[in-house]
């Protein structure tokens, strides 16, 4: 599993571009330096960050100091990495056979998801966007987090018995469940266990589907849903891989994938640790660049390093 993360660097100078002071003496306006590259950037906790971002690719080996950072690139525009992220994945995915999927956090929307899926054929690991988000300190339960739910389809199925009975699929943060009225009015939702995830190839690139428990009452059989989206879904305006998850954040084997987002943001503190006062080495993203390439290139040559160590053979012993 690939995982990605943006980086905004903190510039070296304070101003930004067309700031100006004034001498007081004088009544001389002078151009003060700052980055010419540099944007006011949203981070993943929604503060946002002026300075200069990148996108940072990277993957992990089971060895101690195993990280491998894969590629490094320059977000030119405020609101574009999710778009500069596509383009490394599609570069690397060539380059990486093995590659299973890529872990994420919610920039990336349902349109990277359907490419992902559909093209690449990898699964993505990231969260749904809430409906409501979680403020930082609630001080009351209307600060709680509430997931966004929406229709997905009706289902028949077949009962145990023989009788056939019509099921409403609906999609709440992200997993596949069903929806039943209580005697309330309000609306139940009974998430269903997903099985398996499993790929197959098509002639417009890869099909996916997850299959789900369903409940003991309705049978506890299997079913199948598709997950990438198709014109019939566009049809009735449903973002069918914005809404429901491959691995849902529900799903036990999520945390297990998702906790690697920890690394993504490793990655950036070990290179916050580079930089002077945490800002950045020199001035424009080209130079910038070349500083995280370099630090990508020993941080790889440091993993090559171990991991040849661990795989040696032991030095030999003299008789005695």
């Amino acid at each position: 599993m690939l995982y990605a993360n943006g980086k905004v660097v903190t510039p070296l100078f304070r101003a930004r571009p067309g700031d100006t002071k004034v001498n007081k003496e004088t009544g001389e306006i002078r151009h003060l330096r700052a980055e010419a590259d540099t944007g006011l950037h949203v981070e993943g906790t929604g503060e946002m960050v002026w300075g200069t971002k990148f996108v940072i690719v990277a993957v992990r080996t089971t060895d101690i100091h195993g990280r491998v950072i894969l590629d490094v690139d320059w977000v030119p525009n405020p609101g574009g990495e999710a778009a500069k992220a596509m383009e490394s994945f599609a570069q690397l995915a060539p380059q990486c056979p093995g590659a299973q999927g890529v872990i994420y956090d919610t920039a990336l929307r349902g349109v990277h998801h359907q490419t992902l899926l559909r093209d690449l054929g990898w699964r993505p690991v990231s969260k749904v966007i809430a409906a409501k988000a979680r403020v930082a300190k609630p001080r009351r339960k209307s600060g709680e987090r509430t997931e966004k739910s929406t229709h997905v389809e009706d289902r028949t199925i077949t009962l145990p018995a023989g009788t056939s009975q019509t099921i409403s699929l609906f999609a709440r943060g992200g997993a596949l469940g069903i929806a039943t009225l209580t005697d309330t009015g309000e609306m139940a939702f009974t998430e269903l266990a997903r099985v398996r995830t499993h790929r197959h190839t098509s002639k417009v690139g890869y099909r996916w589907s997850n299959d789900y428990r369903l409940p003991d009452h309705l049978g506890g059989g299997t079913l199948s849903m598709r997950l990438r989206g198709n014109a019939e879904d566009q049809k009735r305006r449903f973002n069918r891989t914005e809404n429901i998850r491959p691995i849902p954040p529900t799903d036990p084997d999520f945390k297990a994938l998702y906790r690697r987002r920890n690394d993504a943001e490793s990655i950036n503190r070990a290179l916050d640790d580079t930089l002077w006062l945490r800002r950045a080495h020199s001035i424009g993203h080209k130079r910038q660049l070349l500083n995280q390439l370099t630090h990508a290139l020993m941080v790889n040559s440091l993993a090559l390093h171990r991991h040849a160590q661990r795989s040696s053979d032991p030095p030999l012993t003299q008789a005695a």
